[in-house]
């Protein structure tokens, strides 16, 4: 009997959204300020035509804050993803973490909770290699703007990329968050997929 030939893994990058894949706007209360960074929807599009599985994990506080309701941030991620759709590029899976503990800022319950989701903890990670067995941890990429992007890579096994749009700028000049040193630093989110493509080239060669 022949058993049947096991899938071969799929390459990941976990991807930071606001500030990142859209332009950092703060917390968006109105859909339309959710707009997409240059080149944005190309750099995911070339992850999908390298059978890369292109992964949103993003931490979205605002209703933990009472700025508005956990509705309004899955509208965002549906804006997002219609607009990378518009362009031809698509996410492969959206994980999202709405926790803030009380001493952070969180008002809402129940939102209010010292979680293992919220970005650097590696939840969300967790949560997307549970739902899809085909991901690969051992060749996995996190792209973000934030000191807790590039923690959170270390974390879970990956290689971190900052990205110097949204707040990857005043991270590395440590005004906000804390310093960090990442695999590689990037202009944008379209450098960055160029580098994982170089870098996944020579560790699979």
């Amino acid at each position: 009997m022949n058993l049947p030939a096991k899938k071969p893994k799929r390459l990941v990058v976990f991807l930071d959204r606001d500030g990142t894949l859209n332009v950092e706007r703060g917390y968006i209360h109105e859909l339309e300020n959710l707009n997409l960074i240059d080149g944005a929807a190309d750099a995911i599009k070339t992850l999908n035509k390298n059978g890369i599985a292109a992964v949103l994990v993003t931490n979205q506080t605002g209703a933990a804050r009472d700025f508005y309701k956990e509705d309004h941030i899955l509208a965002l991620n549906k804006r997002l993803c219609d607009l990378l759709a518009d362009e031809g590029a698509h996410l492969d899976a959206v994980y999202y973490c709405p926790h803030l503990s009380e001493e952070e800022g969180g008002k809402v319950e129940p939102y209010v909770l010292a979680c293992k989701c919220r970005k650097p903890e590696t939840g969300l990670v967790e949560q997307a290699y549970k739902e899809h067995e085909d991901l690969e941890p051992a060749l996995s990429y996190v792209v973000g703007d934030k000191s807790t992007d590039v923690e959170l890579a270390l974390n879970c096994g990956a290689k971190g990329v900052l990205v110097k749009t949204g707040y990857g700028e005043k991270v590395l000049s440590g005004e906000y968050q804390w310093k960090v040193t990442p695999n590689h630093l990037a202009d944008s989110i379209t450098e960055a997929v160029e580098w994982i493509l170089k870098d996944l080239a020579l560790q699979t060669r």
